[in-house]
């Protein structure tokens, strides 16, 4: 299947209330056992890529760090990948047509752009409007998740939140994205406000503090994505691990891991 062919498969998972759901990774590995359990798309995630190499989430890695991390993910398996591009590594909308173009050229159909910076202030929204219509303009096929970080941002009272997601929503909706992505949001009502008076494919998180696969699908949500959930998780367990070793001087742990030979398999193109 062509790229393309790939990116319209992915545009059309985006059903309400039949939602894709991405189990966000952070490394090839991690990748190739998505595509194993059945996932039929790949998502990487800023957060598990910028752990997985050491560094703290928010676009301390490179553009060239992370386009070189999203290849690898895409030649590790055969479904669609759809990669986690930050704020596009730059706000200016020149700079984001030059992130969409690179990230399809490393083999990704789909990209995360983000209006936050830091996660204490929001891009203009009118700005933000032109990085999404830029982003579009430079790809046709591109699948565009338009997150905004309004519930991050210090500038913007709590009750005006709400109002301020929907209106960035729709607006980037307008401007060419393909889903809009509410990131922070974990009131029950808000989310349903949301999905309802926002004209087209609405993304949420679910996880802890959030709201769970199920109770989303019946709220008409299109795309479920766990952002750094899955890296947590396997970092949690390492540090589980870490601690029996040292604290009780056993190896119990090891009985549940996936043999040798297996992953060996698993990581195996041939």
């Amino acid at each position: 299947m062509s790229q393309t062919d790939q990116a319209q498969t992915f545009r059309a998972l985006h059903q309400p209330g039949n939602p894709i759901v991405l189990p966000n990774v952070g490394d090839a590995a991690m990748a190739a056992l998505v595509e194993r359990a059945g996932f039929p798309v790949v998502a990487t995630s800023s957060a598990g890529v910028a752990w997985a190499k050491g560094v703290p989430d928010g676009e301390v890695i490179s553009r060239h760090g992370m386009l070189k991390r999203v290849r690898e993910i895409a030649n590790a398996v055969t479904v669609p990948v759809t990669a986690d591009m930050e704020t596009g590594y730059g706000e200016a909308p020149e700079i984001v047509a030059e992130t969409v173009n690179l990230t399809w050229g490393v083999g990704a159909i789909g990209l995360n752009l983000e209006d936050g910076v830091g996660h204490v202030r929001v891009i203009d929204r009118e700005l933000g409007i032109e990085r999404i219509a830029a982003a579009r303009a430079a790809s046709s096929d591109m699948v565009i998740n338009a997150r905004t970080d309004v519930y991050f941002a210090k500038e913007i009272e709590p009750e005006d939140k709400l109002a301020e997601a929907i209106k960035r929503g729709n607006a980037y909706l307008e401007a060419g994205a393909d889903c809009a992505f509410i990131i922070a949001v974990n009131d029950p009502d808000a989310i349903q406000t949301i999905i309802n008076e926002i004209d087209g494919p609405v993304n949420i998180i679910g996880g802890p503090g959030a709201i769970d696969i199920n109770a989303l699908t019946e709220m008409g949500v299109s795309r479920i994505s766990l952002g750094g959930g899955l890296s947590r998780v396997m970092f949690a367990c390492v540090d589980r691990c870490l601690a029996e070793i040292k604290d009780q001087e056993t190896l119990a742990f090891l009985e549940g891991s996936i043999p040798h030979p297996e992953l060996n398999g698993l990581m195996s193109r041939d």
